[in-house]
C-alpha cells in the first residue's frame, strides 16, 4: 500500500473518518457504511482509537478489515493511536502489532482524559511526545491533529500556535478538527507558515445533520458553529430537508477549503453513509 503524504502529493484526496464500534449493531451498520463509502475510492480510511485503550482490538480489527476488503480499490487505512493511560511499553506492542500488519500511516493523539476520573498514569502528555517515540520504532507517515480555531485547552492563542507549530514540525501532515468557516482554516495556515511549517494539513468536514450533535461537539472542540447555518437547519421542514442543508454546507465550504490549496478533504461520517456520499459526489468523486 502507500504512504499518504505521497497519495497527497497526486491532487486532491478524499478520506473518511470511522469510529470503532462497540456492538454487534454498531459492527454491521458500519461494515455497509464502508462498503457504500469505498466506491468513492478514497485514498484512504482512518479509524478512531478509545482513550485509555477502551477499543483498542476492534481499532485494528477494522483497520486490517479495510485495507483487506478495499485494498483493490485503491484505499489505504490509518488508525488512529492516542497516548492517554498507555505505559511506553502498551505503545511500543500497539506499534509492533502494526507494524505486523503492514501499516504505513498513523494518526498520532493525545486523546481525551477520561470525565470527572482521576489524571490516569501514562507515559506521554502530548501528541508531540508520542509522536517522537513512534518516529524512532517505525518508518511510517505519521499525521497529527490540528485545530486551525484554537484548542479547547490552550493558555492563550499564541501558545496555542506556538504548540501546535511544533507538533505538526513533527508529523508529515496534518487533519483539522471539522470547522465550517473556511477563513479559519485560511488563518491557520498563514499563522503557521509565518512560524516556517509547511506540513500538508487536510481540512476536515463535518455535514450538519443533527443540530444538538453539532452543537455539543462544537463547544467541545471550541469550533464556530454560526448561527446562519444553525437557524437553516433548525428551519427545516424534515429529516431529509436538514440532510439536504447539511451537504450544502459542508459542500460549500469543501470548495471553498480546496480554492484555498487544501490538499485534500477529510469527511468525518459518525459511521453513516448518506450525507458523507452526498458530500463527495457533490465535490467530485461520485460512486464508480
Amino acid at each position: 500500500m502507500a504512504r499518504i503524504s505521497q497519495l497527497l502529493d497526486a491532487g486532491p484526496s478524499l478520506s473518511f473518518e470511522f469510529s470503532a464500534p462497540r456492538d454487534a449493531d454498531g459492527a454491521n451498520r458500519l461494515r455497509q457504511t464502508l462498503a457504500r463509502l469505498a466506491t468513492h475510492r478514497p485514498q484512504f480510511m482512518s479509524v478512531t482509537y478509545g482513550a485509555g485503550g477502551a477499543t483498542r482490538g476492534p481499532t485494528r480489527d477494522w483497520v486490517r478489515a479495510i485495507r483487506e476488503n478495499y485494498a483493490n480499490l485503491g484505499v489505504e487505512a490509518m488508525p488512529h493511536l492516542t497516548c492517554v493511560s498507555h505505559s511506553k511499553r502498551e505503545i511500543n506492542e500497539i506499534i509492533n502489532d502494526y507494524r505486523a500488519d503492514g501499516i504505513e500511516n498513523i494518526l498520532a493523539l493525545r486523546g481525551d482524559l477520561p470525565h470527572n476520573q482521576p489524571q490516569p498514569s501514562q507515559a506521554f502528555d502530548t501528541a508531540v511526545q508520542l509522536a517522537a517515540f513512534i518516529r524512532q520504532r517505525a518508518s511510517w507517515d505519521i499525521a497529527v491533529a490540528a485545530h486551525p480555531e484554537g484548542h479547547p485547552m490552550a493558555a492563550s492563542p499564541q501558545a496555542d500556535r506556538d504548540h501546535q507549530a511544533a507538533k505538526l514540525a513533527q508529523a508529515d501532515f496534518a487533519i483539522t478538527q471539522f470547522g465550517f468557516r473556511s477563513e479559519h482554516y485560511d488563518r491557520f495556515l498563514h499563522d503557521l507558515r509565518a512560524r516556517g511549517i509547511d506540513t500538508p494539513i487536510i481540512p476536515g468536514l463535518m455535514p450538519p445533520t443533527n443540530v444538538a450533535g453539532i452543537q455539543r461537539m462544537s463547544a467541545l472542540n471550541n469550533t464556530e458553529f454560526p448561527t446562519n447555518i444553525r437557524e437553516r437547519l433548525e428551519a427545516a421542514s424534515s429529516p431529509a430537508h436538514r440532510r439536504q442543508i447539511g451537504v450544502e454546507v459542508a459542500a460549500q465550504l469543501g470548495r471553498e477549503l480546496l480554492e484555498l490549496g487544501a490538499p485534500g478533504l477529510h469527511i468525518y461520517t459518525m459511521n453513516f453513509p448518506r450525507a458523507a456520499a452526498e458530500v463527495a459526489t457533490t465535490l467530485g468523486w461520485p460512486p464508480t
